[in-house]
């Protein structure tokens, strides 16, 4: 969050199958009210559209766990929180597969004034592991971007 304090920008979060950890984690670190601005746990597919301002059609025609409903929660976490990022979560944290979508399966999009980045995870283990690893990789995919040199050179 050191990155955000220096470059003057706030964060938020969108979060389906984490449903609140990220958040959760991201408040555990002192200080971090100066750029968390705060998120949406959009568990229910219809919440993704009428909070997060995600596409009905492409939530009916792709489903919840798609990469490019990913980048369209980060982009509502920050519109809708305001924020200059935005971090995003979806996926399928098992027991069983979704969709047809199978279990491990996870998107996390990362957008703000540099760019985005959306990533596509297969991770193993139980419905724990999966969100554990998926919060891990959010927090990780928004440090790279701020490091990018591309970030750095947007002049934030």
């Amino acid at each position: 969050m050191r990155l955000l304090v220096e470059r003057g920008e706030t964060l938020a979060v969108a979060e389906s199958l984490t449903g609140g950890l990220l958040a959760a984690t991201i408040v555990e670190v002192p200080g971090v009210s100066a750029v968390f601005r705060g998120g949406l746990v959009v568990y229910a597919t219809d919440l993704k559209a009428s909070l997060a301002g995600v596409d009905e059609r492409l939530l009916a025609t792709r489903g919840a766990v798609d990469p490019d409903v990913a980048v369209a929660l980060a982009e509502g976490a920050r519109r809708v929180c305001r924020a200059d990022w935005g971090v995003a979560t979806t996926g399928v944290a098992g027991p069983e597969p979704q969709d047809g979508k199978p279990v491990g399966l996870v998107y996390v999009a990362v957008v703000g004034p540099a760019g985005r980045r959306v990533d596509e995870l297969r991770l193993g283990g139980g419905r724990a592991a999966v969100r554990a690893g998926a919060v891990s990789h959010a927090l990780e995919s928004l440090v790279a971007l701020l490091r990018s040199p591309t970030a750095n050179s947007s002049g934030s």
